[in-house]
């Protein structure tokens, strides 16, 4: 079995551009430029999963091409026997490297590799749907711990009893966009609240929007023309004030509407900055959220990245059983999810988002 020449052809060319890339960082003036330095490094390491198992793909092939001509040689029954017995494992092997080098080469988000802001909101169901966005802002937070990522709170709108109305998060770690943009949507929890006496099951909401951070030159956003800026006294629930300087900061981004407030630090510098952060990651989101309706693929399982009207996962209390729609998955054990346990969920929307985008480029003709 053997991959297709434009397959080769790619390979060929990727395993060409690493040994350029490793030629340019051996220079003497890339040594002494950490910008360089910096961006070498990125390339290699994005392309050398490729390079690998191509070297892999030709050791198997080299080694098959051995074993055939053994299998088809005169030579004693007993060795022909034991040569189509190694065929057939190396056939498999050949087989699944090459798999795995045209999911390598799919093409990939500049963002995947990046920090996240993750914005979490109550929706319908009033208390319990503010506890129930409060658990998911646990829950990320434990994820994050978990990966081993950074995790800062860079706004919380808290309710009386322990619920929030919103929260936005800033996750830094190498691939944490890459794992948690599936999280985008309409996330549903069924149970029976701890304020109804009744027993009956209620059926909240809360959405989760997560979006790539932003570099300041990516999105750039004029202070004097773009957006008008308002100071006020932060103010904690009910509306008191928190402390006595005018450190809240509200940025209102003139052109769109979109409106960002952060008053958690005591700095107003600090809110400014986090606010701006939070703008130029919503405003480069509507940007790729236009971009994406067009690829079918995506969309499934991304729902657009924030579209609020699709309901992706139900957090079922009385059945002890999580349920990911979008691939149609169940989990029993809904306690260990919510400690932040969510790469069951994740690695079976990656794969399958994988899949698609595959069968997609073979329907398209491009892959091969």
């Amino acid at each position: 079995m053997t991959a297709p020449a434009t397959l080769d052809a790619k390979l060929d060319e990727v395993a060409r551009q690493y040994d350029e890339l490793h030629g340019e960082l051996m220079l003497p003036e890339t040594s002494s430029d950490p910008e360089a330095l910096k961006r070498l490094g990125l390339e290699i390491a994005r392309l050398e999963p490729v390079v690998e198992a191509y070297r892999r793909l030709r050791a198997t092939r080299a080694e098959l091409a051995g074993a055939r001509e053994l299998r088809d040689a005169e030579s004693e029954e007993e060795l022909r026997a034991m040569a189509r017995e190694e065929v057939t494992e190396l056939e498999e092997r050949e087989a699944t490297l090459v798999d795995e080098l045209k999911v390598l080469l799919l093409p990939r988000d500049p963002a995947d590799d990046g920090n996240v802001i993750l914005e979490i909101r109550a929706g319908a169901g009033g208390e319990e749907a503010a506890l129930f966005a409060n658990e998911l802002l646990q829950m990320y937070l434990r994820y994050a711990g978990h990966r081993r990522y950074r995790a800062e709170v860079m706004s919380l709108n808290e309710t009386g009893i322990g619920g929030v109305k919103e929260a936005i998060v800033e996750i830094a770690g190498d691939g944490a966009y890459s794992r948690l943009k599936f999280e985008s949507g309409t996330h549903r929890v069924q149970r029976v609240p701890a304020t109804e006496s009744s027993g009956r099951i209620h059926t909240s909401t809360a959405t989760v929007v997560v979006m790539p951070e932003v570099e300041e030159t990516e999105i750039e956003i004029d202070e004097e023309r773009d957006v008008r800026i308002d100071v006020k006294r932060s103010s904690g629930p009910g509306g008191q004030s928190v402390n006595t300087t005018d450190s809240a900061v509200r940025i209102t981004h003139l052109e769109t509407g979109l409106v960002v407030e952060i008053q958690d630090e005591k700095s107003q510098h600090k809110n400014k900055a986090k606010a701006f952060a939070v703008l130029r990651a919503r405003l480069q989101e509507a940007q790729r959220q236009r971009q994406r309706e067009a690829d079918s693929a995506t969309r499934r399982l991304m729902t657009g990245a924030g579209d609020r009207a699709d309901k992706i996962r139900t957090y079922n209390f009385p059945q002890d059983r999580v349920t990911d729609h979008r691939v149609g998955q169940s989990l029993s054990n809904l306690p260990r999810v919510l400690n932040g346990e969510l790469d069951g969920l994740i690695d079976t929307l990656i794969t399958t988002d994988q899949a698609e985008r595959l069968s997609a480029l073979v329907d398209s003709g491009e892959a091969g």
